[in-house]
This record gives structure tokens, sequence and C-alpha cells, in this order.
């Protein structure tokens, strides 16, 4: 299969993995032959990235840490629970009493025993899910990268679902928000921006009493903007006042809001993101969680068509485990274009041959 963005896909081309709604519905199945009318609607769902069949590359197993069946309860939970706390006439009434603990223990404890299973997955960090909101989606996401890191930094299970309730609420403060403001399609005025910047501190207070939430929970939705510098935001707090969980969550929440489509900007590619995660180590992050977290997460995950510096292009084909920024690239095209028999290079050994560019097109991306 080839990871192809969706702006590369076309008609005839056949699904190689299927697509699955907020809902866990199957939207479109495996095999299904994309025409223009399904593009466009994958489009209007939010789908930036697809797998699709390429007899070249049918040997890859993509293996995903958290099954489609989990993610897709979690996102379904998320959305429930996040729309009926976006009720205005919710808002006007008393946050306590949730039972948002009861709600997300089976949810927590799903992607805890997925995880466990698959302790030496890389991270593949691309778009393949639908949602009908940002929110949603992100919330999962979060709460899935988090977990993933403090599994690999050593962490209890008790402590990973901590962590891992307070990554997935870490924005439901953000429910409590005008939704024309969190919504906006173009860039937040200074006063827009004030409002948005009002979510930590009122998801703290929606989740600080809650039953079956852990204070330390509450205590990430309250401190992930927070920044090791002192320049986060709602307390301006640094270095060790702001708690373990919540460094976690604030280094993943960025990185998944950079690598994910809005409507007013374009997402970064993982390689992209990940260095302006560097560019903030020490000062917006902590360098050793980074460092783990590249060490977790395949920046080019496999499937998607590369160029390297040597002009030929290839699928990534494998992923390093100790070096997941040099994978196994599967050459197709030389220099100059021309298709050739496939053969692969190892870029943990080839060490003075790069990737130069993601995201290649070519004239005939599945054959």
């Amino acid at each position: 299969m080839l990871l192809l963005p969706l702006s590369m896909c076309r008609p005839g081309m056949r699904l190689g993995k299927a697509i699955y709604s907020d809902d866990g519905l199957v939207l479109l199945g495996e095999r299904r032959e994309l025409t223009d009318t399904m593009l466009n609607r994958l489009e209007r769902f939010g789908i930036h990235y697809l797998y699709i069949e390429d007899s070249r590359t049918d040997d890859l197993v993509f293996q995903d840490i958290v099954s489609p069946e989990t993610r897709a309860r979690a996102v379904g939970e998320v959305k429930s629970q996040f729309r009926r706390m976006m009720d205005d006439s919710m808002k006007k009434r008393s946050v306590n009493g949730l039972q948002l603990g009861r709600a997300f223990k089976s949810i927590i404890d799903s992607i805890l025993d997925d995880i466990t299973s698959s302790q030496d997955a890389m991270l593949m960090l691309v778009n393949i899910h639908a949602s009908d909101h940002y929110l949603f989606q992100h919330s999962v996401n979060v709460c899935i990268y988090s977990t993933i890191l403090g599994q690999a930094y050593g962490y209890t299970r008790e402590e990973l679902f901590t962590l891992g309730l307070g990554a997935l609420l870490h924005d439901i403060g953000k429910t409590q928000l005008p939704q024309d403001v969190l919504l906006k399609p173009s860039r937040l005025t200074n006063q827009e921006f004030e409002i948005i910047k009002s979510h930590p501190m009122l998801g703290f207070r929606m989740l600080k009493d809650e039953p079956n939430v852990p204070l330390l929970s509450a205590h990430i939705a309250l401190q992930h903007h927070e920044r090791v510098d002192g320049s986060g935001y709602p307390r301006a707090i640094a270095g060790d006042e702001i708690h373990e969980y919540a460094r976690w969550v604030g280094l993943v929440d960025s990185y998944d809001a950079m690598t994910t489509h809005r409507v007013y900007r374009q997402a970064m590619l993982p390689h992209e993101a990940m260095e302006r995660l560097y560019a903030g180590a020490g000062t917006l992050y902590d360098q050793h969680k980074i460092e783990l977290f590249r060490d977790k997460v395949a920046i080019y995950p496999l499937g998607m068509i590369v160029a390297l510096d040597t002009s030929e292009i290839g699928v990534v084909v494998d992923v390093n485990a100790l070096s997941p920024q040099r994978p196994v690239v599967r050459i197709m095209y030389d220099a100059d274009g021309r298709s050739v028999t496939p053969y692969e290079i190892d870029l943990s050994k080839s060490l003075t041959t790069y990737i130069k560019e993601a995201n290649v097109a070519v004239a005939d991306m599945s054959a």
C-alpha cells in the first residue's frame, strides 16, 4: 500500500484500508474504487491521507497500535459527552456530577490494553479517520500518543490511566467556549484568543471535583499550555512547577495540532513538526521528552513516497527502531524519473544518503 495525501489520490485508485466514521461505521470499505464524489466527500470529512493499493508494496504490514475499533469507540464517546456539554442548556447548569470518570474508564482501559500488546510498534501519526469536529479526534490522538510515551517512560498501569484520562480530557474546557470563536476559520483577534486561553482553567474547574477523575488528571487540563520557561498560560508557571504529566501532554498537544490540517492552514509533515518541537527544546518543552517522542514516532510513515538527495524516488517500507528518521526506502524511480525494478536502501546504513522531500507526486503513483 501507498500512503498518499488526499490531493494526490485519483478516481480509479483502490483503498488499501477502510475509512471509519466517528461512530465506528465503515464509510468506505477496503478495496473500494475511488470516485470524484467519494474524494470530495472524504475532504469534507477532514480526511487528508488514504492508504491506496499498490502491487509494488503489497507486502507491507501496517500495524495499528490502537485498533480501529478502539479508536472509533473512543472518538464516539468523546463526541457524545462533549456534544452534551456544548449544549447551551448544559452550560447554564452546574458542571459537577458529569460522571466523566465512569464514562471514559472502559475507553482508557481498552487503549491501555491495545498499547500493552503492541509495545515495540512505532507511532504512525497520519489522519486517516473521519471526524465532524477537530476537538474530538484531537482529544483521542493526544490520549493515545501520551499513554504510549508514558509506557515507554516506565509509568505503571495506574499512572498511565491518570495520564491517559487527563490527556483525553485536556481540552474539555473548550466545550464551554462560544462555538463561533472555537470554530472560527480565520486568524483569531486578540480578544478572541483571550477567550480561547480561558479553556485550561474552565477544564480544571469541570474536572477537579468529578468522582473517579484523579486530581492529577484535572491538573493536566489546567497546565497543558504551560511551558518550561514560564511563557505559557494560564499561570505562567515554569519548570518543575508544571506537573510531569502536563508536560508530556503539552508536547503531544502541540505536535498533533501542527500535523493536523485546519481550515486556516495546511498541516505540517511529521518531520517538519518534529523540527519545530526541537526548536523549543529546553525553553518550551523538556529535551528528554522530545528525544523519547522522536524515538517512538515514525516521522516518515510506512507507505509514504519520498525523494532522496540522489533524486531517486521510493516508498518507505520499514522503520528503524533505533533511528526512525532514517527508514528503509524501496526505490521505484531513478534520478531521471524512469521506473526501475524496485530495490531497497537502508538509510541507517547508507549514512551519506538522506530524504530530501516527502509526499512526492509521480505519474504512475499506484501500479
